[in-house]
């Protein structure tokens, strides 16, 4: 059995690049149209780019580049080539596509009537998809939208760079897990934008935007719930426990089974990751043995290295 073809491997790609930019251009509405012109981004680089924005004028897209920059290359230098020509990638247009969303740029190309979008909230002139009464479903729509966008890029191997960085970064300095380190460092930025601007909305908005946009990704990325075990039958799992260990970093487990039909021993190989990880996982398995027989289970929880359990400690 052959792994994909040079050109099967091009569609694939193709397709991860397809998936990246359609992704950006729901993030792009999700903020341009619902998010940024009431200040509720739920924290990451698109609420520092709010601060940037209002101080010096920049676009919130140019600020989102310039932001995230600086953060690739302490990501090169202290954690590795993790974040790949995919990541910079899905950044880039995602950010870009932010300000070509704008709904001035999207005036400018007649594409949409500018006077209906233009409101006056607080003294200052904003471009808005639905009017200041209606900003809470301006937040709901903006946080599902930017969810989506969020997810398909998860689930086209890219990301958007932003607070993955400094995460990844504090994980491996202070070894917390990623969900807490993502609440440091979402909290600090929301908590931010709230004292800059001196809107307690902001703060409030900001943590509703964080969990439904977070819900939303992790839906779009993979569904629920937050870890998938897999099991996979394959006459090539030596060669694919090798692929799991180098691409994803997790261990496997190793069953005896014997075929029903056949009465043939044979290898079950099972591994327990991160939901986010399945699609590659998937990728790994299928570039092996496009015939390996691949099963994908919910799991409750997982108490062990590099997860955390969902359960609740109450003892003092």
């Amino acid at each position: 059995m052959k792994r994909l073809s040079k050109k099967q491997l091009l569609l694939r790609e193709l397709r991860y690049i397809g998936g990246i930019l359609i992704g950006a251009v729901f993030f792009a509405i999700g903020y341009s149209w619902f998010l940024l012109p009431y200040n509720m981004a739920p924290g990451g680089v698109g609420g520092l780019s709010q601060i940037i924005n209002r101080l010096t004028g920049i676009p919130n897209g140019i600020s989102m580049i310039m932001i995230n920059v600086p953060l690739f290359v302490i990501s090169f230098i202290f954690i590795g080539k993790s974040f790949g020509a995919k990541s910079i990638f899905g950044m880039l247009v995602s950010s870009l596509m932010t300000d070509f969303m704008h709904l001035k740029v999207l005036a400018r190309l007649g594409w949409v009537d500018l006077a209906k979008h233009t409101f006056v909230v607080g003294g200052h002139t904003i471009h808005a998809f639905l009017g200041p009464e209606d900003m809470i479903l301006s937040a709901i729509a903006g946080s599902v939208t930017l969810g989506l966008g969020l997810g398909m890029i998860f689930k086209s191997r890219g990301s958007t760079g932003g607070t993955d960085i400094p995460v990844a970064l504090i994980k491996q300095k202070a070894g917390i897990s990623i969900g807490t380190g993502y609440y440091f460092v979402e909290t600090g930025i929301i908590l931010a934008v709230a004292l800059f601007l001196k809107d307690p909305k902001v703060l409030i908005l900001g943590y509703i935007n964080l969990f439904i946009t977070t819900k939303i990704t992790d839906l779009a990325s993979e569904g629920l719930p937050y870890i998938k075990g897999v099991f996979v039958i394959s006459p090539r799992v030596d060669e694919i426990k090798e692929d799991i260990y180098a691409e994803l970093d997790r261990g496997v487990t190793f069953f005896k089974a014997l075929g029903g039909y056949k009465k043939k021993e044979t290898e079950v190989l099972f591994c327990v990751l991160n939901r986010r990880q399945v699609p590659q996982l998937t990728d790994i398995v299928k570039d092996i043995d496009p015939e390996a027989f691949m099963i994908v289970t919910d799991v409750y929880d997982v108490l062990g290295y590099g997860f955390k359990s969902r359960k609740l400690d109450l003892s003092d």
